[in-house]
């Protein structure tokens, strides 16, 4: 047996090489992790930093509009604590193509407004995502789908929602129309086009076309002469939309004569 001093030098090595040998196996996993008070510490930081989830909207300035034309979007970002617009960070808008595809980046200004303005090729559906800012975190809106249609279709499908209504000498919509009130409240829905409130002024807008080449959607001005003194919108077939005359409502009526001239708009 050994003397009892030792025992006790040979327990304190083997102590001493057991907390030795705990340090050596720990050191190559600590390396390679944060230690438990830093990871705390970023996540708090970040909850501070974007903690709240803001009101994102976005809207059109139509949800129709004729091919080559501008549409504005329009993203707000709200903060729901305030009530009010926020400033800062940047939104980007999107276009669904089978995913969602940027097709422009704004900043945010200090009424919370991002605006951006195309020209879309086609029918699409948009969304907008703001990037976050501050205690803001980043969030999408919802989406919403602009429909593009042709001008003249577009001029079409307008004359379409009058008809029936009833013609009065100098009305100019949207309750009651005269022949040249009814052609330049259509064109103006349709196409943002202004025309004269008279027949015979409206044969010299836009551009002349050759009745062998007239499409519906082109403005027909009839003639006494050279004089115009009727105009309507021609629907195809040798039909048109006017507001003919007292007694006879809006609709798609025969064209009456040959000496008429036609103008191209939309």
């Amino acid at each position: 047996m050994l003397p009892t001093k030792s025992r006790a030098g040979r327990l304190a090595l083997a102590v001493g090489l057991c907390v030795c040998a705990g340090q050596l196996l720990a050191g190559p996993a600590s390396a390679g992790t944060a230690p438990a008070t830093t990871s705390t510490v970023t996540t708090t930081n970040a909850s501070a930093v974007a903690s709240v989830t803001p009101r994102v909207t976005i809207t059109r300035s139509a949800a129709q509009i004729s091919q080559g034309a501008t549409l504005r979007l329009t993203a707000k970002i709200t903060d729901p604590r305030t009530g009010k617009g926020v400033w800062g960070g940047s939104v980007q808008f999107q276009i669904w193509k089978g995913r969602w595809v940027s097709t422009g980046t704004r900043p945010v200004y200090s009424t919370g407004l991002a605006i951006l303005s195309i020209r879309p090729s086609g029918t699409y559906t948009y969304r907008a995502v703001y990037s976050g800012h501050g205690a803001l975190k980043g969030a999408a809106t919802g989406s919403v789908k602009v429909t593009v249609v042709a001008g003249r279709a577009k001029v079409l499908a307008e004359a379409r929602k009058h008809v029936g209504k009833p013609y009065r000498y100098g009305a100019t919509g949207p309750s009651a129309f005269d022949c040249s009130g009814f052609t330049k409240y259509v064109y103006r829905m349709a196409t943002g086009k202004v025309l004269p409130h008279k027949a015979n002024d409206q044969q010299r807008s836009g551009v002349g076309v050759a009745k062998s080449k007239m499409q519906p959607g082109d403005l027909i001005v009839i003639r006494s002469g050279s004089y115009g003194t009727h105009a309507g919108i021609y629907a195809g077939g040798g039909y048109m939309y006017d507001a003919p005359r007292p007694g006879v409502r809006v609709g798609k009526h025969k064209i009456w004569s040959t000496n008429y001239v036609v103008r191209r708009l939309a």
